[in-house]
């Protein structure tokens, strides 16, 4: 499958070849032009999930994958699993925790082993997200749980999520730097323990209130409590809401490019070293230019 539309026509099949294609031959001319296709034609909002090992992360995206199906909407998920230090694949393998009808053509699990990077993020996830983003009505991705460092899924989720578990201690975790600058919105997780509940959200208040924002977005804290689905009909709205603000003044499409502009040069980076961003000069993309396009033109250069 190398179109848009046969992976449309193709269903889950035809879109877990397209990523082994992905993944095995990333540098092929029919990966390339795949990508840029997809990239060209963004259909979904992209969800991404990050917090603290056992906050709930897993629990929490399978009631958020119930609500968008309620709802009609198609969602593709991404789950970042730990490696294994044996084999180097997904170590629990997200697929296994997730309650998703295998029949049910609307919802696309693809678990992937984040291996030697930090961050929080697979080295697949990036084109992934890209494909489903121009399948699915929605994305969903689900960071590795690794404490202070999982803060790279800022840089490919239009919202982020971050979870916080009461009693435990995830609040402070929140005040510390990098974590505090990317969320869009704050899940109290396991809301229905009641009053340690409340207390975390009141830390996550005060954290936010010396932390700052840097535009005009008020984080939101919601409690919920995923195994009852209580709250989870307000954070889906909180999820919408969202996306309608980062519709106005073509703040997504500004994002969406930055994200891309900073994907290319960190690319680049892994590729060729430090020379090899030296050597390219200006990596600033056009206006719907492919970052997979251009990252395939300096390969050939260098």
């Amino acid at each position: 499958m190398t179109t848009l539309d046969e992976l449309r026509a193709g269903g889950k099949a035809a879109l877990a070849g397209a990523l082994a294609l992905i993944e095995t031959a990333p540098d092929s001319e029919r990966v390339v032009d795949l990508l840029s296709a997809a990239y060209a034609a963004p259909r979904a909002h992209v969800v991404g999930m990050t917090g603290p090992p056992g906050v709930g992360k897993s629990t929490l995206m399978n009631a958020l994958i119930r609500g968008w199906r309620a709802q009609g909407r198609t969602v593709g998920c991404i789950a970042v699993d730990p490696s294994s230090r044996r084999s180097g694949g997904a170590l629990l393998g997200d697929r296994t925790r997730l309650s998703t009808d295998p029949e049910d053509q609307g919802v696309f699990v693809r678990s992937m082993a984040a291996r030697d990077r930090l961050g929080g993020l697979a080295a697949l996830t990036v084109s992934a997200m890209v494909l489903m983003r121009a399948l699915y009505d929605m994305v969903l991705i689900e960071t590795v749980g690794v404490g202070q460092s999982e803060t790279d899924v800022a840089g490919v989720a239009d919202s982020v999520l971050f979870c916080v578990q009461p009693g435990s201690g995830d609040s402070l975790q929140f005040m510390k730097a990098g974590i505090a600058e990317i969320p869009h919105i704050v899940v109290v997780t396991k809301a229905d323990l009641g009053a340690p509940a409340r207390r975390a959200k009141a830390d996550v208040q005060g954290a936010l209130s010396l932390a700052g924002t840097d535009d005009d977005w008020e984080i939101p804290i919601h409690l919920v409590a995923a195994t009852s689905g209580l709250g989870v009909g307000e954070l889906l709205a909180a999820i919408d809401g969202h996306a309608a603000w980062l519709a106005e003044a073509g703040r997504l499409t500004a994002g969406r490019r930055a994200q891309a502009a900073a994907w290319l040069v960190e690319a680049v980076r892994e590729r060729f070293g430090r020379d090899g961003v030296r050597r390219c000069g200006d990596l600033a993309l056009a206006a719907d230019q492919s970052p997979f396009r251009r990252l395939a033109d300096i390969a050939s250069r260098l």
